[in-house]
């Protein structure tokens, strides 16, 4: 989950009966969704002794503060291991994962029943996934093709907070609603519902 410290495991396996040296060199980088590389945040490199049909586990961390401030919309981290066998000449494995991570700061809650004509009220609570504050927080809220930019307080870290948000609907049938939410450390987090209208 964005804002959380990222735990990875690389499980390396022995299938033969001889004693091996495994040289594994990892490397994690913010991309875009295009794969491109943005930064490099992590460089780690270790050596694994595999006894015959041995496994071992390495476990990688990449927290929050390495990747925070260079990651990009896309919300990727592209991790890549390079495992080389030693005394094996030209034996190695690459082994790569992208990571999307997940946004759980928008939640709208919309009454049970919605009628054309008739005011509604939607709930919309974001949130801080940081472990740090955050400023200059804007709410942008689309719906029936009008657009309505809210600013609001600043957000402790990992502070959630609501507003109330009242329409009036004007014809029956599907609305979409779209929420996207922006501060000072990250932008464009969006959430997105259906609005049913019911006829009168």
């Amino acid at each position: 989950v964005f804002g959380k410290d990222i735990t990875l495991i690389l499980i390396l396996n022995n299938l033969s009966s001889d004693h091996k040296t495994v040289k594994v060199d990892i490397s994690a980088s913010t991309v875009l969704y295009t794969r491109r590389a943005v930064a490099e945040i992590l460089k780690a490199n270790t050596s694994v002794d595999l006894g015959s049909k041995q496994g071992k586990h390495i476990r990688l961390k990449i927290p929050y503060s390495y990747y925070g401030k260079y990651l990009t919309t896309d919300k990727r981290i592209q991790v890549t291991a390079l495992c080389e066998v030693m005394h094996m000449h030209g034996v190695k494995l690459l082994v790569e994962k992208t990571i999307i991570l997940e946004d759980t700061n928008i939640i709208i809650k919309i009454p049970r029943r919605v009628v054309v004509n008739k005011a509604a009220t939607l709930e919309i609570s974001y949130a801080n996934p940081l472990p740090e504050p955050v400023n200059h927080c804007v709410l942008l809220v689309t719906l029936m093709n009008q657009q309505v930019k809210i600013h609001l307080a600043p957000l402790a870290p990992r502070e959630r907070s609501r507003i109330y948000f009242e329409f009036t609907p004007r014809r029956t049938g599907p609305l979409q609603l779209q929420v996207d939410f922006s501060c000072d450390k990250f932008s464009h987090v969006k959430g997105f519902v259906t609005i049913a209208v019911a006829p009168a």
